[in-house]
């Protein structure tokens, strides 16, 4: 094994960090993902900076947190003034590459202000957050001119204006097709094969890119879009599962007093009442479980093929989601709200690099955040650190050399909410400017900070599975104020000169006289 080369970044949409064999779940098998985590290091604590696809995502890409990219919802551009992987990596030649989804939405508003016209090879990268999307599919609404997969099911023979409805996410009921948008029909086969499903399709169009590189540097972007919602499943992997091999609800009458405002009214919302019915975990959890293993076999495939290439010697790899999926713990449903079963990911990464081999296979408890992806690639390609920009930390000190304690790490990690564009704003009364929530989660705490609200408090060494809110009680003063204190002084620590370098001020410090410039003297 060598220098890394290449990056494999593989993200999985709506993936709970404990839906892995590797991870402890008792029936779910991931045996392609478990060998690489015996490959590499496997990261348990590991927290996205949003709870939210979009805000998540364009963390991941950027390396900073939802505060300074300003991405903060689903609908909300990433700025043209925010720099992603693509930047940082192209100037090197290194072609970047996506397959699959981003959540990216085009800055409409920054390409016509800097006069960037539409059709241009360069406002199409702009508009993709510097990917080169080799097929770009988002996976919540039938792909458009975007992506080839609607017409790659047309030439497989479903006969379809709209074959991603008709077929992908549909099901054969008793009396005609009925669509997994209803939870209750996703015990059922979708009716698409499952060699032309979603997974398979975007597998086998990485694989084609690994392939056609050859011995070009590289870096790819495979986003699966599953197993987030419709659970839709094909045969034989909606089977695969039965409702007594799930993981138990994490859910008490107890949590329902006393609650939260704006957890009140996300457990309102219509996915959360959905999953609230006593049937509902029975029927989706199983699904879930089968879109995963489905995920797993056709990495295994692909890791296939990297062994045949020899592209584990020189291709590091990093394996995580942008956030979990509640599937009716804590009586609610999707994600956003602070809970462990939303904010922490699984997080593996694998570095072919010889130095790394002291900590192959090992579990590091250590925090990680979703920001500290960016940095590790740079660091591992050789590339500028970016610290002017970059809010991450790489992790290749805790890859190589043995990855020793001796090394100082964060204690604490950060997630950030903007539920303007949802409904529990309306339910509540709110404006669009007052719905901000940031939490804090160190060892024993965490701590979130509600704009206008009472804070939430848990107390996870008593209580791990964040049943009893504390925030609305009396008594711990002190921890609140501390974890209060927590938060001003990350804010504070926001990186906000963004167009200049620490080299360009330092380069620059003091030398006015060097200009002819001598103000002050006497």
């Amino acid at each position: 094994m060598g220098k890394v080369r290449n990056v494999l970044f593989i993200m999985c949409d709506q993936l709970r960090a404990d839906h892995l064999s590797c991870a402890g779940h008792p029936h779910l098998q991931t045996p392609a993902i478990d060998g690489l985590a015996a490959r590499g290091v496997r990261f348990p604590r590991a927290y996205v900076q949003s709870g939210v696809c979009g805000p998540s995502r364009m963390s991941y890409y950027t390396g900073r947190y939802m505060t300074s990219h300003g991405a903060t919802w689903n609908r909300v551009p990433l700025s043209l003034r925010e720099k992603t992987i693509g930047d940082f990596l192209r100037p090197a030649g290194i072609r970047v590459a996506l397959a699959g989804k981003t959540h990216v939405l085009p800055d409409l508003e920054g390409l016509e202000r800097f006069g960037i016209e539409g059709g241009s090879a360069l406002a199409a990268l702009m508009q993709a957050g510097r990917f080169e999307e080799l097929d770009r599919y988002d996976g919540h609404s039938p792909p458009g001119g975007e992506s080839g997969y609607a017409d790659y099911l047309r030439r497989h023979g479903y006969d379809s204006a709209d074959p991603w409805s008709d077929f992908v996410i549909s099901a054969d009921g008793p009396d005609g097709p009925v669509s997994g948008w209803h939870m209750r029909n996703v015990h059922l086969p979708a009716r698409v094969a499952e060699e032309h499903s979603e997974t398979a399709y975007m597998t086998r169009e990485a694989m084609r890119f690994i392939e056609d590189q050859g011995e070009r540097p590289w870096f790819l972007h495979l986003s699966y879009v599953k197993p987030h919602w419709p659970y839709m499943a094909p045969a034989p992997y909606h089977a695969l599962y039965q409702a007594a091999q799930a993981l138990p609800l994490n859910r008490v009458e107890s949590e329902r007093a006393g609650e939260h405002p704006v957890l009140a009214a996300y457990r309102r919302h219509e996915e959360s009442r959905s999953f609230q019915r006593p049937d509902a975990a029975a029927v989706v959890r199983p699904a879930y479980m089968g879109l995963i293993r489905q995920i797993d076999d056709w990495l295994g495939r692909l890791f296939a093929l990297l062994q045949k290439l020899g592209r584990f010697d020189d291709t590091l790899i990093v394996f995580t989601s942008d956030h979990g999926d509640f599937l009716g713990d804590h009586w609610l449903g999707e994600k956003e709200m602070f809970y462990e079963e939303a904010q922490r990911v699984p997080f593996i990464v694998y570095d072919p690099d010889p130095a790394a081999d002291a900590t192959r296979g090992r579990v590091d408890e250590r925090f990680v955040e979703a920001v500290d992806v960016v940095p590790t690639c740079l660091a591992a390609l050789e590339q500028p650190a970016q610290d002017h920009l970059v809010e991450g930390r790489s992790l290749l000190p805790l890859l190589r050399g043995g990855g020793g304690t001796e090394v100082a790490w964060r204690d604490a990690v950060f997630s950030e909410l903007d539920y303007a564009f949802r409904e529990a704003r309306l339910m509540l009364g709110r404006k669009p400017n007052e719905c901000r929530a940031i939490m804090v989660r160190d060892d024993r705490w965490k701590y979130v900070w509600w704009q206008d609200f009472r804070p939430m408090l848990f107390d996870l060494a008593n209580d791990p599975q964040e049943r009893r809110d504390l925030g609305g009680e009396a008594g711990h003063d002190g921890v609140k104020r501390a974890m209060e204190d927590r938060i001003a002084a990350w804010l504070k620590g926001r990186k906000t000169r963004v167009t200049v370098d620490d080299a360009y001020v330092a380069a620059r410090t003091n030398t006015h006289r060097k200009h002819g410039i001598h103000f002050g003297v006497w």
